[in-house]
Parts: structure tokens; C-alpha cells; sequence
């Protein structure tokens, strides 16, 4: 009897809803995802991007959740490529990732930056970036066509295919020109 508040304790905790607990976890700065993929780059360059531009994309694969930050990647005089950062909503916080274009607007990789939700962070494997090596404006990026899922991070897989198309929709209307 001298220890039945535990049993007490023990049942009312078993009971008691399970809180799920998120965290933030940073990667990657944007200086060294920008290292990793353009190690020749003498120059990163901000580029803006005009609000008809994103209004034109945001019809045709919806609007940005957060405004993409956009680097012209220049060695010496001549532009060898394109670094954009961008967040969209996992399943309820945001996810910081890169995209890496070549000059010709290829994705070169695909970095997740700062993941800040308890499940799904398997976005992250090697594996599933390098689905997008390659890819170009013109080419499908869609999860369960050309895109693998990944079970238990559907949300994640989702919303970074999105953006990563959205993203590609960039080079094609305003980076390809310039």
C-alpha cells in the first residue's frame, strides 16, 4: 500500500495523451550548401524576382509560402549556374532547403537545410534528393509519377516536390534569359 500512488501514477500516465514533441534541426548554413554544390564559385549574386513573375507561377503550381532567395553563381566573368534557397510547410512547420541549377538550368542537387518536424525528415537521404539530378522545367517533377514517396513522410516529400517545380518554374521565366 506504501506505494500504490505508483501504480496511481503509472495508469494516469499511460493514459494521458502523448504531446509530439517537434524540434528543429539546422543542416546546412546557406554559405555552406552554396560551397557544396558550386566549390569553383568566386560570386553569389542575389537576383529578384518581380511579382509578375511569381504571380505567373503561382497560377500555374501555386504560390510560394515564403519568398525564395535566388543567387546568380558566377567564376571569374561567366555564370556557371543558379542557388536557390526556399521553405515550404512540412506538416505544420517550415522546411528550409536548396536547389542547385547548372546553366542550363538543370538541377545539379538538392539540399535540405533545416528540417523542424518531428517525422519525415527522411527527405534528407541521399537516395531520394538525387531523384531530382537532372531535372529541368520542361521535364514532370511530381511525387507517386516520377517521384518517389516516402512512407511516413508523405507531407515533406509532397510539398519539397512542389517547390522544387515551382523553383525550376523560376529558371524557365525569369533565369534563362539572363
Amino acid at each position: 500500500m506504501r506505494y500504490q500512488w505508483l501504480v496511481t501514477a503509472a495508469l494516469a500516465t499511460g493514459f494521458a495523451p502523448a504531446a509530439q514533441l517537434a524540434y528543429a534541426a539546422e543542416y546546412l548554413s546557406t554559405e555552406s550548401a552554396q560551397r557544396a554544390a558550386f566549390p569553383d564559385a568566386s560570386a553569389f549574386e542575389p537576383v529578384l524576382i518581380t511579382a509578375n513573375v511569381k504571380a505567373a507561377i503561382a497560377r500555374e503550381a501555386g504560390r510560394f509560402a515564403v519568398e525564395p532567395r535566388v543567387f546568380r553563381v558566377r567564376t571569374g566573368d561567366h555564370g556557371i549556374g543558379w542557388f536557390i534557397v526556399d521553405e515550404v510547410i512540412g506538416k505544420v512547420e517550415l522546411i528550409t532547403y536548396a536547389l542547385a541549377l547548372d546553366a542550363t538550368g538543370a538541377v545539379k542537387s538538392l539540399d535540405v537545410l533545416a528540417y523542424r518536424e518531428s517525422h519525415g525528415d527522411a527527405i534528407r537521404l541521399a537516395a531520394w534528393r538525387a531523384q531530382f539530378t537532372g531535372k529541368r522545367a520542361s521535364d514532370p517533377v511530381k511525387l507517386d509519377a516520377d517521384i518517389r514517396n516516402i512512407s511516413g513522410a508523405t507531407l515533406s516529400s509532397r510539398h519539397v516536390t512542389e517547390g522544387v517545380h515551382r523553383l525550376l518554374l523560376i529558371y524557365e521565366k525569369a533565369l534563362a534569359r539572363g
